[in-house]
């Protein structure tokens, strides 16, 4: 019997993040806790490529896009995976524009428990 379709066993996460430590650390954690994870130092690998993910983690500042602009153009593309952006200080129109784009925001550093809490809220969410 052949599947015509992929079926995952555990939600996969799509990290995008210029900070290697960070990328790295954030990678793993997903990893123990049960995540399929995609991690990327830019925006360019995702820019053209087919993305599937029940959740993204999008830093705001990367060095060839920023993190609204990169989730503006995966939406453009059709792509409707839930996004949190991470970002350290956001200024108030980084909140207006994240709140436009119903994308919740977590500060850095990522030192509490926020970040996996929305994790888990978007997760559940799109599977419903």
């Amino acid at each position: 019997m052949e599947l015509t379709q992929h079926h995952r066993q555990r939600p996969s996460i799509v990290i995008v993040e210029d900070d290697a430590s960070l990328l790295n650390a954030l990678s793993f954690a997903l990893e123990a806790d049960g995540f399929d994870v995609d991690a990327f130092s830019s925006a360019e690998p995702l820019l053209f490529a087919p993305v599937e993910a029940d959740c993204m983690v999008i830093d705001l500042q990367l060095p060839d896009v920023d993190g609204l602009a990169l989730i503006d153009r995966l939406r453009a593309r059709k792509i409707r995976s839930p996004a949190i952006l991470i970002t350290t200080n956001p200024t108030q129109r980084t909140r207006r524009a994240a709140a436009a784009a119903s994308v919740p925001i977590v500060e850095k550093p990522l030192i509490t428990g926020e970040l996996r809490r929305q994790i888990d809220e978007l997760v559940a969410s799109k599977a419903h």
